[in-house]
């Protein structure tokens, strides 16, 4: 039945539909009281409330509703869309480690920064737009919309849990905390535990709206204060000129007898090397990261909640080609930094004798980590070094609070409602906000094990596990989006599949040690021949191989279950049977437990639970999400007229640095 005055005054505001749309896992609900909701909503009056104002949003119906926290109530316009894409990738993570790798081996690793650009047009111009007509909220959720079942959505969320937590997460925390141990000496556990403290605390009360408003201003500040010490940088070298001369011969004065690897390698101010004997050979860096970028930036939570949390798709695409242009900076505000770093501070920066190293930055495989920090302790004035304090700060903030928030949507909406179809909205809600205190725990504890991992090989690990684990996630979801015939049989056992291989190369990789400078390599063939990029696209083709295999060999999905689901039928309006059937149920908000005590009206005040709350339950989606895939024709041509400008200038910079 309905609810009363309550809820009938929601849907005039325009709010419940909204609110209560998110959690629509399956099914097309024929209750009359949701067809009265729809009903009434589209004939609410003119002069109904206005919607709320941005900076309002998120103390709002945003903050009190499962829509609103996760979603940002989608209604996100392009700049802090775009500006959170960037933020939400660039973490203290990859000011410390890009720096740092482009301090030992030169510009190629820019290149992971401007693959980005191709593969961010593709979120924006092909995998938003099947997602929204989808009406999914979470990327397991598409998976079991579109091939059925549970057991690929669960796979899919857990798996997405754990790496979130032992890489993403720690790798911020421990470059973060290198930073800040090195440019104000505060001891690793208070500062951290500060931090994510503080991190937490306004991801918890403010949901998406709040975290990507605060990306968007942290990224204003990354970039102006990198931009600063660029500058500073470039001017004590002598500009590009000077940086490739001086880098060149940038070598510590402590070596190893015999070997070459203290001298700068002869390729170091290309984008594209030898596709043998290369560090970064050119095809790994075109074809295979691309493999790794999809999953990053078309298939990961972190990054597609932000551009479902757009107004229109219009929006959508704004965002991503403001982040494709951002994307584009990294190389100039952070890898070639690294390298004057080298050339500035050879002995420290690029030391090879274990002894020197293991003295300068406590890791004896290298110290080319050190790179940002030192730059900025050494060359920036006092005011100026706590300005890229507040930068490092912003950059570990703005990712952990993105990958918070995308947790928390993961195990409440895929795990948590899945074990509690009957829970509340005020459950999911308190649930949510629980679950980011509990990472935060997690990563606390997680730091020992940081601190006592082979540093030197941080970045280079968090890259070759993405390279072990995201290429089966990768082929799933292109299948899944341009193949019909994929099923879920044929999607389970190639993920099952592509995982044993992945893991098999994992476990090979941490059970040899890379050789240190002068040390013979006694690696297999397996490891020392194929690139970790080569290997991503071996996997991605096995992948793909297994899951045409298996679909081919079972029975096809009916096409009346693929409505809206593909790329082919997006635009289709003929009803969906959703594969995934969940019972309807609903819970009356007069049942719902009521605050009490001060303390505890103050807690839910926190967390944006002081207003009416609607239980959860399913309602059809499926014309109101295929509205938002209806652009105005100017903006459309705007978008890609856009676009293709920034693909332009794209392969203008590969060519120019190739």
């Amino acid at each position: 039945m309905c609810h009363g005055n309550s809820r009938i005054k929601g849907i005039l505001t325009g709010q419940l539909l909204e609110d209560r749309v998110s959690l629509t896992q399956s099914g097309r609900s024929e209750s009359t009281c949701q067809s009265v909701s729809l009903q009434l909503q589209a004939a609410a009056p003119q002069g109904s409330p206005r919607q709320p104002l941005p900076a309002q949003s998120s103390a709002r119906a945003n903050r009190s509703t499962v829509r609103g926290y996760f979603l940002a109530g989608r209604s996100m316009t392009w700049w802090p869309i775009g500006a959170s894409l960037m933020s939400s990738n660039v973490g203290s993570g990859l000011f410390i480690g890009l720096a740092g790798t482009g301090a030992a081996g030169g510009i190629a690793v820019g290149g992971f920064e401007w693959n980005a650009a191709w593969v961010l047009v593709a979120l924006g111009w092909i995998f938003i737009p099947v997602y929204i007509s989808a009406g999914v909220v979470t990327m397991p959720e598409y998976l079991a919309k579109r091939f059925g079942g549970q057991r690929i959505r669960i796979y899919m969320s857990v798996l997405s849990l754990i790496l979130y937590v032992f890489t993403k997460i720690s790798t911020d925390i421990f470059s973060g905390a290198m930073f800040i141990q090195m440019s104000l000496g505060w001891d690793l556990y208070l500062s951290t535990g500060v931090l994510l403290l503080v991190t937490a605390a306004y991801t918890v009360a403010g949901g998406l709206t709040a975290v990507i408003y605060t990306d968007a201003f942290q990224t204003l500040i990354m970039v102006g204060g990198a931009f600063a010490l660029m500058f500073i940088a470039f001017s004590k070298v002598g500009w590009y000129e000077g940086l490739v001369e001086s880098y060149m011969s940038a070598a510590p004065s402590m070596t190893v007898a015999n070997t070459t690897c203290h001298l700068p390698r002869r390729d170091a101010f290309h984008l594209f090397r030898d596709p043998v004997s290369g560090d970064l050979p050119w095809p790994g860096l075109v074809f295979g990261l691309t493999v790794l970028a999809t999953w990053v930036w078309c298939a990961d939570q972190v990054i597609v909640q932000r551009s479902l949390s757009a107004k229109s798709l219009s929006h959508a695409k704004g965002g991503s080609v403001l982040g494709g242009y951002l994307k584009l900076l990294p190389m100039f505000f952070v890898v070639m930094p690294g390298m004057i770093s080298r050339s500035l501070f050879p002995d420290e920066v690029a030391c090879v004798d274990p002894a020197v190293c293991q003295i300068v930055c406590g890791a004896s495989v290298g110290c080319s980590n050190i790179a940002y920090p030192k730059l900025v302790v050494e060359l920036m004035p006092v005011g100026l070094r706590g300005l890229m304090l507040a930068v490092m700060l912003a950059a570990l903030m703005s990712s952990l609070t993105s990958i918070f928030n995308s947790s928390s949507t993961l195990f409440t909406l895929d795990l948590y409602h899945k074990a509690r179809p009957t829970a509340s909205e005020r459950e999911l809600m308190v649930v949510g906000r629980v679950f980011i205190l509990v990472l935060v725990c997690v990563s606390l504890l997680w730091i020992p094990v940081i601190q006592t991992a082979n540093s030197g090989q941080l970045f280079d690990y968090i890259q070759s596990v993405t390279s072990f684990l995201a290429p089966p996630i990768t082929a799933v979801f292109l299948m899944a989006v341009f193949w019909p015939r994929a099923n879920e049989q044929g999607a389970f056992w190639g993920l099952m599949v592509g995982l044993v291989v992945g893991l098999s190369r994992m476990v090979l990789e941490f059970s040899y040690e890379t050789p240190s400078c002068g040390q013979p390599d006694g690696r297999p063939a397996v490891l020392a021949d194929v690139h970790y990029l080569y290997f991503a696209l071996i996997l991605l083709v096995l992948t793909f191989l297994i899951i045409a295999a298996v679909s081919w060999a079972t029975s096809p999905i009916p096409k009346e279950h693929l409505y809206r689901l593909t790329w082919w039928s997006r635009h289709s309006r003929e009803p969906r049977i959703d594969l995934t059937q969940h019972p309807k149920t609903s819970v009356p908000a007069s049942l719902l437990p009521q605050p009490g005590s001060c303390w505890r009206r103050g807690v839910l005040r926190l967390c944006g639970l002081t207003g009416d709350i609607s239980a959860s339950g399913p309602l059809d989606v499926e014309h109101s999400e295929l509205n938002s895939l209806q652009e105005e024709p100017l903006w459309r041509r705007v978008c890609d007229v856009n676009a293709l400008l920034l693909l332009a200038v794209n392969v203008f910079l590969w060519g120019y640095f190739a």
